[in-house]
C-alpha cells in the first residue's frame, strides 16, 4: 500500500441514543454549535477509491445520503449492539446502484443476531427487495478487504468482547472499557487513534474521558480523537480547550487524512 492515503470521515459521533436525546434540555442539547449534534458512531474510509464502512446503526441513511456515499465495497461491524447494527436493512440502494451483494465483515456472533433481528434476508424463499449480502467471518486476525490489510484489535466493553480496527496509519477503538496491553500494541505506532470517550462520569462499560486521555497516552499515537459520546461529556469546544494538545473531540462530518 506505499503511495496510498486514507481519508477519514466521521459519519457519527454520539453515543447510542445520540445527542441530543429525545426530550433533553440540557446545555449541550440546546447548543447551537453542529458540533454538539452528534448522530451514531460511524467512520467512512476511503482508501485509493476503495468505500469501507465501519458500523451501521439507525442513522445509517441519513449518513450515507449526508455525507455523499454513494458506493459502499465493504461494510465492517465492530459488534452486535443495536447502535452499531440497525442500519442493516438499508444497504439495499447500493445493491441496486452497484448491481451486486455487498460484501459484509463480521464475527460469527453478530452474525448469530442478524439471524434473529434480519431473519428474512436468510430465508430459503426470500421475498423480493432484501438486502443481498455476502458474509465473510472475520475474529482476531488480520484480514484483507479488496487487497487492503486490516487487523482487528479486541477491546472489552464490560463483558461483550468488541472489535476495533487498525488500517495503516489509523487506528478505530469504539465501544470500550477496557484493553489488554496486547491489543494496545497492535496499535501503537498509528498516526491517527479514534476512541470512545462516553461522559467525564463513571460508567460500566465505556471509558470515561479521563480514561480515554490515559490509554491514549498508553497508545501513543500522533493524534487521537474521541467518539461516542454523550451530551454528559460537555459543550464541544469547552472540552477540547481543556484536553491536551494532540488530543481532541471528533465531531460529525469531520475528514482527517493521512498516508497509509
Amino acid at each position: 500500500m506505499v503511495g496510498s492515503n486514507i481519508k477519514v470521515t466521521f459519519l457519527g459521533t454520539g453515543t447510542s441514543q445520540g445527542v441530543p436525546p429525545i426530550g433533553c434540555t440540557s446545555e449541550v442539547c440546546l447548543s447551537h454549535n453542529p458540533k454538539d449534534k452528534r448522530l451514531r458512531s460511524s467512520i467512512h474510509l476511503d482508501i485509493d477509491g476503495i468505500s469501507i464502512v465501519i458500523d451501521a446503526g439507525p442513522d445509517f441513511r441519513y449518513q450515507m445520503i449526508r455525507a455523499g456515499i454513494n458506493r459502499i465495497d465493504a461494510l465492517l461491524f465492530t459488534h452486535e449492539h443495536r447502535d452499531h447494527t440497525a442500519g442493516l436493512d438499508d444497504i439495499r440502494p447500493y445493491n441496486y446502484l452497484q448491481e451486486d451483494h455487498l460484501d459484509v465483515y463480521c464475527t460469527q456472533r453478530v452474525l448469530n443476531t442478524f439471524k434473529k433481528q434480519y431473519h428474512y434476508i436468510f430465508d430459503k424463499n426470500p421475498y423480493p427487495g432484501i438486502p443481498l449480502i455476502r458474509f465473510h467471518h472475520i475474529d482476531n486476525k488480520p484480514f484483507e478487504v479488496r487487497g487492503i490489510p486490516i487487523i482487528p484489535i479486541e477491546v472489552m466493553h464490560y463483558k461483550l468482547p468488541v472489535l476495533g480496527f487498525r488500517v495503516g496509519n489509523f487506528t478505530y477503538i469504539t465501544d470500550a472499557n477496557y484493553i489488554a496491553e496486547e491489543e494496545q500494541n497492535k496499535a501503537k505506532g498509528s498516526r491517527h487513534l479514534v476512541l470512545n470517550a462516553l461522559r467525564k462520569e463513571s460508567h460500566i462499560s465505556h471509558f470515561t474521558l479521563d480514561e480515554a486521555v490515559d490509554q491514549a497516552s498508553k497508545i501513543g499515537a500522533e493524534n487521537t480523537w474521541f467518539t461516542h459520546m454523550s451530551h454528559q461529556i460537555g459543550l464541544h469546544d469547552e472540552v477540547n480547550a481543556a484536553l491536551p494538545y494532540n488530543m481532541q473531540l471528533a465531531f460529525d462530518g469531520q475528514v482527517i487524512e493521512m498516508p497509509f
